[in-house]
């Protein structure tokens, strides 16, 4: 098992060219990366050189940006692309969202399981409700209200769970002898009825190495926290402070508890974001070159970065190239609605520029380190250190080089401090994560 002296690392893969959605117009990007299946090949392999302990893939099915300037925000398919990834790869844990809104649980035990198995037990599957209306719209639906999306979670992590563990452990035989491929006294229909979804069963697929898929969890509230707690063990989190993260990792780790599980069976992920470079200066600039592309948005950034620190913004009223006035600043406050907010009125008080403020990162849905190898690992060794999280689910503003440089240049300094392991602790994402091995329905 894990102690609390190693953090883990998930790599975020996008859509094959990183956080930053006009990543695809950088120098030395392959502009099509997002239909070329090698290039999450090539980036996952660098993440298990690395020695992370999975790569994530988020997903909303359904296209949500405009892909005039930008590009996807998901790959064409996230199991498609985990599965070429499985073929190339020994170690590293694949973990992917699934909607239990507009799946069934047998399609959805059906392509973990198979791929589990495919991979000798190192998958993993984000159980998330989806909101977004884009999604419904593309099943013929609705958004349902909070409360239904939820109940049909439960019943699908429940079916999906019993359809995993359809198998008995011994039921496949192989007995080439006596001719029994498989013992099908073993092998039995699940025949759970919920108020949403039913299954008979069972699913033709023996357990992997790991017995089931790792079940994780990214929804917040209430209902997101009881979800995780009664059945992930990992949580993928956006908390932008070390105060709010810790506060959630002690809710979830309660709610762990609540369900009579140990609380050191669940990792949250906090998310992060890094732009990496020799110096801090060299690293703006790079984030500066990413916000040149899509010069539109800048007024709307600006904007927003107002209403965060109490001011009234604009590309009109400011030089975004200078400091704030001290009589504009002596009236900013930080916005107690947006946890973003005090970082930004930091940045501004320091000196500077609204353009540095922005490329710093402070609107984004992650907090960003934009800097030197050394200070991204200070960033992650001081929330590691106060307990805001178990590991990190990073996600490179450029994947083109991101990736290799967090492996080749930050990866070390984590090790040499004692903060990250040197080797993977076995073949399955189980024992990597440090969690127990699971197969059927938990009895809770």
């Amino acid at each position: 098992m894990k102690t609390r002296s190693e953090m883990q690392l998930a790599l975020q893969m996008v859509s094959g060219y990183g956080a930053e959605f006009s990543a695809w117009r950088m120098p030395g990007t392959d502009p099509a990366a997002y239909t070329n299946t090698d290039q999450y090949v090539e980036r996952a392999k660098l993440a298990e050189k690395g020695k992370f302990q999975m790569i994530f893939i988020a997903d909303t099915p359904a296209l949500t940006v405009n892909l005039g300037p930008q590009t996807p925000m998901f790959p064409m398919d996230p199991m498609l692309a985990l599965m070429a990834v499985a073929r190339e790869t020994n170690h590293i844990g694949l973990v992917a969202t699934l909607s239990t809104t507009f799946n069934y649980p047998y399609n959805i035990a059906r392509q973990f399981k198979a791929l589990d198995v495919i991979s000798h037990g190192r998958v993993g599957w984000n159980a998330v409700t989806t909101s977004d209306p884009l999604a419904a719209a593309n099943f013929g639906s609705r958004v349902a209200n909070r409360q239904e999306r939820y109940d049909k979670a439960h019943e699908s992590i429940q079916i999906v769970q019993a359809l995993w563990g359809s198998w008995e452990p011994d039921a496949w035989t192989l007995d080439v002898e006596g001719g029994t491929f498989a013992d099908m006294d073993k092998i039995q229909p699940i025949n759970l009825q919920g108020q949403y979804y039913a299954s008979r069963g069972p699913l033709p697929i023996p357990p992997s190495e790991q017995g089931q898929p790792v079940i994780f969890q990214a929804g917040g509230g209430r209902e997101g926290l009881e979800l995780a707690g009664k059945y992930a063990s990992g949580v993928y989190a956006n908390p932008y402070d070390i105060e709010s993260a810790r506060e959630q990792r002690q809710a979830i780790r309660e709610s762990a508890a609540r369900f009579g599980r140990n609380p050191d069976d669940i990792k949250m992920f906090a998310g992060f974001m890094f732009s990496l470079a020799s110096t801090e200066e060299e690293a703006l600039l790079r984030r500066k070159q990413l916000m040149s592309f899509n010069p539109e948005e800048i007024p709307n950034r600006v904007s927003y970065l107002g209403s965060m620190v109490g001011l009234p913004l604009s590309v009109n009223s400011v030089d975004i190239d200078k400091p704030l006035a001290h009589d504009i600043l002596k009236n900013a406050y930080a916005n107690p609605m947006d946890p973003r907010s005090a970082r930004a009125l930091k940045l501004l008080l320091q000196g500077l520029s609204i353009r540095d403020v922005l490329a710093h990162g402070v609107i984004n849905y992650h907090p960003v380190v934009a800097g030197t190898p050394e200070q991204v690992a200070d960033f992650l060794e001081e929330w590691f250190v106060a307990g805001a999280c178990d590991g990190f689910s990073v996600v490179p503003d450029i994947s083109f080089d991101g990736v290799a440089d967090f492996v080749n240049l930050v990866v070390p300094i984590l090790q040499d401090r004692g903060l990250f392991h040197r080797e993977y602790e076995g073949k399955t994402l189980r024992e990597n994560m440090g969690v127990p091995y699971e197969y059927g329905m938990r009895n809770d």
